[in-house]
């Protein structure tokens, strides 16, 4: 059943009246600039937005921190290692499958390995900011426009 709470709509369970609160789902995305500039995009092989380039990431598993997420998420998307430099930005996302996204951007500095398309991915490529292609996702926009800020 839903009652209002603390200003909203929530459902609550009709037997022991607890509250079920929706919360955004957790996700990282990396910016990988190669020594040319070039930003690395993967292409997802995978809904949402199946066919469509975005930057590497995903979904945090329970127990590990976001940055130990987003190298993770960029090794089985890419094949790189990498470690973190700095935090880019946390933002929101409408999703039509999660509701909600919360998408934690970093950059990431001395990635090593070659490139290899792997995971949720068909192909990872890098790209010259003002030559690639459309992002999936507005998140992803955000996340890299404050990489090329700095």
């Amino acid at each position: 059943m839903s009652r209002h709470i603390d200003g909203r709509e929530r459902q609550v369970c009709t037997n022991c009246e607890r509250v079920l609160y929706e919360n955004p789902v957790p996700a990282t995305a990396a910016v990988v600039f190669d020594t040319n500039g070039a930003v690395l995009l993967v292409k997802r092989n995978v809904e949402p937005k199946k066919g469509q380039w975005c930057l590497p990431g995903g979904f945090l598993e329970v127990g590990e921190t976001p940055e130990e997420g987003c190298l993770r998420e960029l090794k089985e998307e890419t094949n790189l290692e990498a470690q973190i430099d700095r935090l880019l930005g946390v933002y929101i996302s409408e999703s039509a499958i999660y509701k909600s996204v919360l998408i934690v951007g970093y950059l990431v500095r001395n990635a090593e390995g070659f490139v290899k398309a792997g995971d949720d991915s068909d192909a990872a490529q890098f790209f010259q900011p003002d030559l690639m292609p459309h992002l999936a996702f507005v998140s992803h926009c955000k996340v890299l426009e404050q990489a090329l800020k700095d």
